[in-house]
């Protein structure tokens, strides 16, 4: 099976169903097949070679659910673009994927003007609308390009499950932004097991606030086109209320979020006083979400289930789930690895450790990603012994479910002694007036290296250094309890909502290098 074969088989079985909805407007599968097959032939007429990369730069909508699947129709290869665009990163990655083709908004055809004599490879570009912009590469309108069009998929020979499907940068937290290949066997196998534990089927209705390009969010998109569902799309979680009207509206039955969404929900509106009669379930991923909050959104969304879930773009998305009955006595654990994913605690050789002891998690599966863009080294790194190393610390119980203990890359060394950012995180967020926080490890001349905390307050100016200190003494260790406490309004973070540490670092090395 092949990733477009979802919107296929889908638009096959049921032609008038509602497939996503959008600026109060509903596409029926047929509809989006029809579109996608026309676009599908034309990026063929053009010459678009089985195996070619061709960039997505589109917010999400029904031309980016359209031409996403065009792109696959076609045997070309999809490069999903963050939507947050500057001239350095736009050249960076159409030029480290090699992209021919561009189908993107036309508000970004101002950087691409900038930049288009440094990218060679880009020959193509399809706008939303007609293009002003004097641009070098062979430029076409959507509605132009598609008009005359068969409505019947493109044949492409010699197309298989193994060929790839897509490359997906990551988010750059730890510095140039790394492709993730992910062939259409990857993206199909990790779909089925989703599919599966979530218990998914026709009926159901996803809430989308998660952007198409990151990975979380283009698994949706493909479990519920898998099963004949839908998707609801409304990017204006800026304004958070707005969503949960919209949830209501549309009668979801499912909603997904990083940490910083529930929270947003949870300490930026009145979703405690709303019901949602329709919601069936809820899934978390993207980071850790403190027990305390799991518990909160438990309770306030109660009796939809919540899935707290793991994973990583290397794998095509997801790696573990927590069955939502194992939820009350396993706080805080990711559970145990997916269908068709063996997922363990090892040592450094790969062996795996018994309960209790700390290692690195590490998991296999026919997800995992082939390998790293033109990179054999990082590809080595993080692709070894058969398995994929996470870079997460962990730990597994006598019963087998998985607990994250640190990132690797995210342990504090204080007088010698090695610190979990994460364990004070998670404290820090069983205090009632605290919205957001980040710690990190920063120089200091006695300890080598000590704790420092951003905080941001759920009511400005309501919190003191003293009142975090105080509320910590007697539930972490001395050595863990932030030595610096600085207060914010928010804090750094990517389009998906991760909040990027590394800019936190940037800003501490800036500073003493400026002393």
């Amino acid at each position: 099976m092949l990733v477009h074969n979802f919107l296929e088989k889908s638009a096959e079985k049921y032609p008038d169903r509602k497939a996503v909805w959008c600026k109060d407007e509903w596409m029926t599968f047929s509809e989006i097949e029809r579109k996608s097959n026309k676009m599908a032939n034309f990026l063929v007429q053009i010459g678009i070679k089985k195996g070619e990369r061709i960039a997505l730069l589109y917010e999400n909508s029904f031309q980016y659910v359209i031409a996403y699947y065009a792109i696959l129709k076609a045997g070309a290869v999809t490069v999903a673009l963050n939507t947050d665009q500057t001239e350095d990163s736009m050249e960076y990655l159409l030029k480290h994927s090699d992209a021919v083709a561009l189908i993107a908004q036309n508000k970004y055809f101002s950087i691409l003007k900038k930049i288009q004599g440094r990218l060679p490879d880009l020959q193509y570009v399809i706008a939303a609308e007609k293009i002003t912009e004097n641009l070098k590469a062979k430029s076409f309108p959507w509605e132009e390009a598609i008009t005359e069009q068969p409505e019947i998929p493109p044949v492409i020979t010699g197309l298989i499950d193994l060929d790839l499907a897509s490359i997906v940068y990551t988010s750059g937290s730890t510095g140039e932004p790394k492709g993730v290949t992910l062939r259409h066997v990857n993206i199909v196998t990790n779909t089925r097991s989703i599919v599966k534990y979530l218990e998914l089927t026709k009926e159901d209705r996803i809430m989308v606030v998660l952007p198409f390009y990151y990975i979380y969010g283009k698994s949706l998109l493909n479990t519920h086109f898998f099963v004949g569902g839908s998707v609801v799309l409304d990017n204006r979680f800026t304004f958070p209320s707005v969503i949960l009207q919209t949830m209501e509206k549309t009668k979801v039955t499912g909603f997904s979020g990083v940490p910083s969404t529930f929270t947003i929900l949870l300490n930026k509106t009145k979703v405690k006083e709303m019901r949602f009669d329709s919601l069936r379930y809820l899934t978390q991923a993207g980071g850790a979400m403190a027990p305390s909050y799991q518990k909160e959104v438990a309770m306030t969304f109660y009796p939809a289930k919540i899935f707290i879930m793991y994973g990583a773009t290397e794998a095509s998305a997801r790696l573990s789930y927590l069955d939502p009955r194992d939820l009350p006595r396993k706080w805080g654990s990711i559970g145990k690895g997916i269908p068709n994913v063996d997922l363990f605690v090892a040592d450094q050789e790969g062996n795996r450790l018994p309960p209790g002891e700390v290692g690195e998690i590490v998991a296999r599966g026919s997800n995992m990603m082939t390998e790293y863009w033109k990179d054999p080294e990082g590809t080595h790194d993080i692709l070894r012994n058969g398995l994929y190393w996470s870079g997460d610390l962990g730990k597994m119980d006598e019963e087998g479910f998985t607990f994250v203990v640190g990132r690797s890359k995210d342990m504090i060394k204080v007088g010698g002694e090695r610190v979990s950012a994460k364990e004070i995180e998670e404290k820090l967020l069983e205090h009632n007036g605290i919205h957001e926080i980040a710690i990190i490890g920063v120089p200091d001349e006695m300890l080598g290296e000590a704790v420092k905390a951003y905080i941001v307050p759920i009511n400005k100016g309501e919190l003191t250094e003293n009142d975090i200190k105080s509320f910590l003494k007697g539930k972490l260790q001395n050595i863990k309890i932030p030595k610096f406490i600085e207060f914010r309004d928010n804090l750094p973070k990517n389009e998906s909502g991760k909040i990027l540490k590394p800019k936190l670092r940037e800003e501490i090395e800036n500073e003493l290098n400026n002393k």
